[in-house]
């Protein structure tokens, strides 16, 4: 399996656009590694070191498979991280530490995040309203609502629940595998269902797409639904990881835009129609790989923000101008 593998059409010879996220994520590995050894701080090279580095990001890497979805048809979702917040809530209030209660909870927080996903994309599809004002709307909601009803930590989970996010399979997390089978599922929907053809065909030409009999709407509204889902589920995570549920936590992560940003660097377009999951996994190790060298280096925070601005937009840039070569 290959990152090559993710986008529909067949074409024979070397494409570097197919093969950038695969190139770009060497690139960081070997800047972590020059940064450790120049440092003298090979111990972070370690497989137990890696494996945290990867642990780190599961949250963002949900969450970034459901934001390539909407991307994929040319849309965006900016209410992701207030949806973490309220999913992470909501689910740990229902829990407040029963773990009888654990099934309900889920169930309430995947209702939420399909509800949310539903309405977003009815609103972007059938209203026409441009999907970042449609989902940045949705976004001021859901946080206004929290904000009315909780101000600090709320509900409890329970021990076993916490196995979503402590949990172990020999020396790698259980949610770290559970990532990877939500990347597999998600590729493979992409890759080999009609259902993933419509969301290419919808974000590549949608007027195209609608003369050749797919109901684009439905695509579109379903693609926000999965991406809902996804955010729903990385609240689910967080709030096993804290062991309760916070308004802030969303928010705190910027998983709205570093979401966004780890599938623009994986190679997917933001003009929706070409991409896919395993460039948006590339994309989110990139992104892990790189903090974890300024963490190493001792790069100020702020100076640390910088830097991950300016490789968002030489990344975006980059990807541009060779979409324009190319149409050229």
């Amino acid at each position: 399996m290959s990152l090559a593998s993710d986008a529909p059409p067949a074409r024979t010879g070397f494409r570097f656009e197919r093969w950038a996220p695969l190139i770009l994520l060497v690139g960081a590995f070997v800047i972590y590694v020059i940064v450790a050894v120049v440092t003298d701080q090979t111990q972070y090279l370690s497989f137990g070191n890696l494996i945290a580095i990867l642990g780190r990001s599961i949250a963002l890497g949900i969450t970034a498979i459901g934001q390539t979805f909407t991307i994929l048809v040319a849309s965006i979702d900016l209410s992701v991280a207030s949806l973490i917040s309220a999913t992470a809530v909501l689910a740990s209030v229902v829990m407040d530490g029963s773990p009888a209660m654990i099934l309900p909870a889920v169930l309430a927080a995947l209702l939420l995040g399909a509800l949310v996903g539903l309405l977003n994309g009815l609103v972007v599809s059938r209203l026409k309203v441009n999907p970042l004002i449609a989902t940045l709307g949705m976004s001021l909601i859901i946080q206004g609502c929290l904000s009315a009803f909780v101000s600090n930590f709320a509900g409890s989970v329970p021990p076993a629940f916490q196995i979503f996010a402590y949990g172990q399979i020999g020396a790698v997390p259980f949610a770290l595998i559970f990532l990877a089978l939500m990347a597999v599922l998600a590729w493979a929907v992409l890759r080999f269902t009609k259902f993933g053809s419509d969301i290419y065909a919808v974000g590549g030409n949608e007027e195209a797409a609608r003369f050749a009999g797919i109901k684009t709407e439905r695509v579109v509204v379903a693609s926000h639904i999965i991406c809902s889902v996804c955010a729903a589920i990385a609240g689910l995570y967080l709030a096993s990881r804290l062991r309760s549920g916070a308004p802030w936590i969303g928010a705190d992560g910027v998983y709205d835009l570093e979401s966004i940003a780890v599938v623009v660097i994986g190679g997917t377009v933001l003009a929706g129609g070409r991409g896919g999951v395993w460039g948006t996994m590339a994309g989110m190790l990139i992104f892990s790989l790189i903090d974890s060298a300024f963490n190493i280096a001792g790069v100020d925070s702020f100076a640390k923000q910088v830097l991950r601005g300016i490789i968002i937009v030489a990344a975006v840039a980059f990807y541009a101008i060779r979409s324009k070569r190319i149409a050229a």
